[in-house]
């Protein structure tokens, strides 16, 4: 058994391990000594990467998939009661463990970054893990995507760096004991679980006051949402602001689009310093900024991390070019949340000059369309056209009146061309269709849209 490996999760067993966060975790047990084990409900390049590491994974869940001497269940909030592995462990007495657990046991006696915010917690976690990397740090990571290959979402490194996405959605992130914690944004989402604003800010309080003595909160200092929770705080943890205010510490004074990368220039320690970042955007450059500012409060010097930022090219759903045919370009975006929707429009818009740019957009969530239709709506009018599939449920049941007809009446009411189609399989069709030589197509949402990619390049092709 490898060092830093629990005892208690020597052998585990992951329910939902083809997750992004589950299969994370998972990969770094097996990278460090552990006889991992788990199941999923359909076959994935994921599980081929976790099955190249030694890692045994089952398709379809049932109560033999669950080895008697496993020595805990690892689930994600994700995972209903009835599910038939979880009442196996309840009769064989096998410990069950969240997810979050399991990631606070891994970060246990290094020096964590823990990545929080309503949105861009993938990619500013992804960019410190590949700058430390570029670095020599040997960081451990454990990220909510895939950098460029299935299984890259984590990784055991050999320093004492380890970079984690902290996720707020079930309030998970209060697990975690960061050195540095970074706070992108704060808005009201994941709405089956917190019902008001005032919600909202007292778990990121509680997040907050996990820090660690002596240890450092980097947070935004342009989004409201995060300025009121800095007005919320004791002062007791040390603080560094970073935006455009005029007030922040670490001041953002021009993002300056290259094509698809952007020139960044921050005022840091009252002198300028100008890096590139390798993605287009306003919204990606601040990212950059608070991987930056972290990584300085972490001792990393802002000479050597500014420049290493630059090696960032992208996670996968994250602005990523899945291919190009008949002169379109097919670019997925993983943006489900009207604030992720707008940002994402508009780097490509600046990036995209004269083009078109059409959207195939699927809602994610019920109770997410119920509470947000209206806002989805008027962002898709940043588009020059789109398409509205119907709402993956996820995780959810349907929501009587709830549908993807909210977010069309309200796009079109902001002069939105939008088109309901109802069977995906009518997309590839309908894009070829509408698209010319040129023009921009983004496949958009955090459900299953994103195989549709392929599909519609290869219909562009024919």
């Amino acid at each position: 058994m490898a060092p830093g490996l629990p005892t208690a999760m020597d052998r585990p067993h992951f329910i939902g391990i083809g997750g992004a966060g589950m299969s994370g975790i998972a990969k770094i047990l097996a990278q460090r000594g552990a006889k991992v084990a788990g199941s999923d409900a359909k076959d994935s390049a994921t599980a081929e990467a976790l099955r190249a590491l030694g890692v045994t994974v089952h398709i379809g869940h049932a109560a033999a998939h669950l080895a008697d001497d496993a020595s805990c269940v690892v689930v994600s909030s994700a995972i209903r009661e009835d599910n038939p592995e979880l009442l196996r462990a309840a009769e064989l007495g096998i410990p069950v463990v969240h997810r979050s657990d399991a990631l606070a046991a891994l970060m246990d006696g290094l020096r964590p970054i823990a990545v929080a915010g309503t949105h861009g917690k993938t990619t500013t976690t992804s960019m410190l893990a590949v700058a430390l990397t570029a670095l020599d740090r040997e960081p451990s990571y454990a990220i909510g995507g895939d950098l460029d290959a299935p299984g890259s979402n984590a990784l055991h490194g050999a320093g004492e760096i380890f970079v984690a996405e902290a996720d707020e959605s079930d309030r998970s992130f209060h697990k975690y004991a960061p050195e540095v914690a970074i706070i992108l944004n704060v808005e009201l989402d994941h709405h089956a679980n917190y019902a008001s604003m005032e919600e909202i800010h007292a778990s990121f309080e509680t997040f907050v006051g996990r820090i660690v003595p002596g240890g450092t909160l980097v947070i935004s200092a342009d989004h409201e949402g995060a300025r009121e929770l800095t007005r919320r705080l004791d002062g007791s943890v040390r603080t560094v602001t970073y935006g455009e205010s005029a007030d922040a510490d670490v001041k953002v004074l021009s993002v300056v689009p290259q094509g698809l990368k952007s020139e960044v220039t921050v005022e840091l320690d009252g002198a300028p310093l100008t890096f590139t970042v390798s993605v287009p955007g306003r919204h990606y450059a601040h990212n950059a900024v608070a991987a930056l500012a972290a990584g300085v409060a972490l001792g990393v010097p802002a000479a050597e991390l500014a420049p290493a930022l630059a090696a960032y090219t992208g996670v996968k759903r994250r602005l990523q070019l899945k291919g190009e045919a008949a002169g379109v370009q097919v670019i997925d975006s993983y943006a489900h949340h009207p604030t992720e929707m707008t940002a994402d429009l508009e780097a490509m818009r600046s990036a995209a000059g004269d083009a078109r740019i059409l959207v195939v957009f699927q809602p994610h969530l019920f109770s997410r369309t119920r509470e947000l239709g209206k806002e989805m709506g008027h962002a898709l009018a940043l588009a020059d056209a789109s398409l509205v599939l119907d709402i993956y449920p996820a995780r959810e049941d349907p929501i009587p009146g709830v549908t993807s007809e909210l977010i069309i009446e309200a796009a079109r009411a902001a002069g939105a061309d939008v088109t309901a189609v109802h069977d995906a399989a009518e997309v590839p069709a309908a894009v070829a269709g509408m698209a010319g030589a040129g023009d921009l197509v983004l496949t958009m949402g955090a459900g299953d849209v994103t195989d549709l990619g392929p599909r519609i390049l290869d219909r562009l092709s024919n």
